[in-house]
Order: structure tokens, then C-alpha cells, then sequence
């Protein structure tokens, strides 16, 4: 109840303030666990994702977000995942949540990238999507979010109102043991399904793509 109040909340305002265009909405699978790997540009993506999904959404989210009250309250109302960079136990413990929620079916928001880009481009993507996705058989479905660095540019508390926003839904992988077989090893199969789906993501947010990690925790 908590979550469906605070998304049509959110829905309501975002709709008022901003031109919200969805592309290829069909892309996310009606049923079944999904994992939706999208770029990341600034905060307020993850407050746009859940507003225009059909589906419940939940975020593992940076733990520095449940530090403060404000935004500790929110975070947790919509029932989102702290995780903890640098802390072993606690990410062990989120993924297992994680992955508990996958098995029971829900679709579970990841930045594969790991914080957000502020040079333009998407980089190379960590393969725990992929490590989600063959241990549960969760669809990954890619998006590219395109506009949301010009409504809160990083460093920047408020959204800037009246901002064009696009959400580009791609089409849905999966990865199989299959898959792990026909690659030889299943290092090799995380890796190449992992730059596939940041492919999609490239081209379906409109920016170049590097294959390089981002080096610096932004947010």
C-alpha cells in the first residue's frame, strides 16, 4: 500500500513537471523475475524508472541514501535494497535478498555500471546482472535513459521542471547454462552476456560506449 501510494504520489508530480516519453514499453515482460539494467546519469533515474513501469520495481540502492532521514524515509517506503560499497557482508547479504526476491518473480532495478557517468558515455558494465540472471532465470531487460542529467545535473538537490525525459525499453536477454557451455567457461560467458546488454544500453540511450570501468564512486 505504502509503495503504490508514494508511486502514484511521485507519478502525479513527474507527469505535471516533466514530458515523459516511453519507448517500447512492450519490451518488459508482464510476469516472471526481470532484472532491468539501465545507464545511469544522475539521482533522480531512479525516481523516473518506477514512475513509468507497469510492474513493481526494486532498486539496490546506494546505502548513503539511508543515512539521512529524509531520504531514508522515501527509500525505504518504496521498499528499495541498501547496499554498502566496500562492505562485504552487507553486499553479500543484499544480493541474497536480491535473489530471493528474483525467485519469487519480482523485477529487481540495477545500474550496471555501478554509480553514475558524468563524462557522456556508458561504460563497462559489472557482470553481477549476469550472475543474477543465470542463477534465476530472470529476463534482463535494457534501457537508456535519455534527458534526466538535465533535470537534476549532479550536485544539484531540485529538479529542474519542464525537462524533456525519454526511457528507451530494449528487448530481453537471457543467459543459460547453455550459454556458459557454449562459451567454454562461465567467466567468459558473465563477461560477453554483460557487454551485450551494455550495448543495447549504449544505443538505446543514445551515447558512445567505453569499454572501461568507471573509476571514481559518484553516486
Amino acid at each position: 500500500m505504502i509503495y503504490a501510494l508514494a508511486r502514484q504520489a511521485t507519478k502525479l508530480f513527474l507527469r505535471i513537471c516533466f514530458r515523459i516519453e516511453v519507448v517500447n514499453l512492450d519490451g518488459l515482460p508482464r510476469s516472471g523475475p526481470v532484472i532491468v539494467a539501465a545507464n545511469h546519469q544522475s539521482f533522480c533515474d531512479s525516481l523516473f524508472l518506477p514512475v513509468v513501469l507497469p510492474r513493481r520495481v526494486t532498486f539496490l540502492a546506494k546505502a548513503e541514501y539511508f543515512d539521512h532521514w529524509h531520504t531514508s524515509v522515501f527509500m525505504r517506503s518504496i521498499g528499495q535494497i541498501p547496499i554498502r560499497r566496500g562492505t562485504g557482508s552487507e553486499a553479500i547479504r543484499a544480493i541474497a535478498t536480491a535473489t530471493d526476491l528474483l525467485h519469487e518473480g519480482a523485477v529487481l532495478a540495477l545500474y550496471p555500471e555501478g554509480t553514475r557517468s558524468l563524462d557522456g558515455s556508458v561504460h563497462r558494465g559489472h557482470v553481477g546482472i549476469a550472475r543474477l540472471a543465470l542463477a534465476t532465470g530472470a529476463a534482463v531487460v535494457p534501457i537508456g535513459l535519455r534527458g534526466t542529467q538535465a533535470v537534476q545535473p549532479v550536485g544539484s538537490r531540485m529538479l529542474r521542471p519542464f525537462r524533456r525525459v525519454e526511457v528507451h525499453v530494449g528487448q530481453a536477454r537471457y543467459i543459460s547454462p547453455a550459454d556458459v557451455e557454449a562459451a567454454g567457461a562461465k567467466k567468459l560467458a558473465l563477461r560477453g552476456f554483460t557487454d551485450a546488454v551494455m550495448g543495447d544500453i549504449a544505443v538505446l540511450s543514445g551515447r558512445a560506449y567505453v569499454d572501461s570501468y568507471l573509476k571514481s564512486p559518484e553516486g
